[in-house]
């Protein structure tokens, strides 16, 4: 019996993600296909990242190339991380691959992704990113946080939207990159202490 119950709690909140999902993914339209789209795709955003790039340049001038080398870590830590230690050790099948949900998802362009979704690459990446420029530049931009979360977030919600992921897959890939920016973040402050960076760290 005690067996039991962590099953049937699990396919309890497994059950109630799927609902949410089927409701969230149900919410749809022409032009919000469009948008969304164009949300989830990563190329989108490369002038949004080059902004970013210019206002950290701006503060932390040519230290800004010893950021890059932190970022290119929380990265490659957030990317790989949420694959080879989530997706493929968890292998829940994403809402499109799923044979049971398959009539009822509201995919875009055919487009479904690799096999498994648990958890979001791109939840995590996108938070892991928000987190650490907010972070990084949070005394001299109070505002960028703000910013910063909103966008994570609707990153992560467009993932929903065209039917690739679980409301579950986004929440813990946000909080997957949020912990890993995190630990970047204290990671190169040490480092910037020990070995005298002078990178302007609070």
């Amino acid at each position: 019996m005690l067996l039991l119950k962590p099953i049937v709690i699990l396919t309890y909140l497994k059950d109630i993600d799927t609902t949410l999902f089927l409701f969230l993914n149900g919410i749809h339209s022409p032009i919000w296909d469009i948008v969304f789209e164009w949300v989830t795709d990563k190329h989108s955003w490369i002038p949004f990242y080059i902004l970013l790039v210019v206002i950290t340049a701006l503060k932390h001038k040519w230290k800004t190339v010893l950021i890059g080398i932190f970022i290119a870590v929380l990265i490659l830590a957030s990317d790989q991380i949420s694959v080879h230690l989530f997706k493929n050790v968890f292998e829940r099948l994403r809402p499109c691959h799923n044979s049971e949900l398959t009539a009822l998802v509201h995919i875009i362009n055919g487009k479904c992704g690799g096999k498994y979704g648990f958890v979001s690459s791109h939840a995590a990446n996108s938070f892991a990113t928000a987190v650490f420029v907010g972070l990084l530049l949070k005394n001299h931009y109070r505002f960028l946080m703000g910013g910063m979360l909103f966008w994570a977030a609707l990153v992560s919600y467009s993932r929903i939207y065209v039917g690739v992921h679980y409301p579950a897959d986004v929440l813990f890939g946000g909080i997957l990159g949020a912990l890993i920016a995190i630990f970047v973040y204290l990671l190169m402050k040490y480092v910037n202490h020990r070995f005298n960076l002078k990178i302007m760290l609070n």
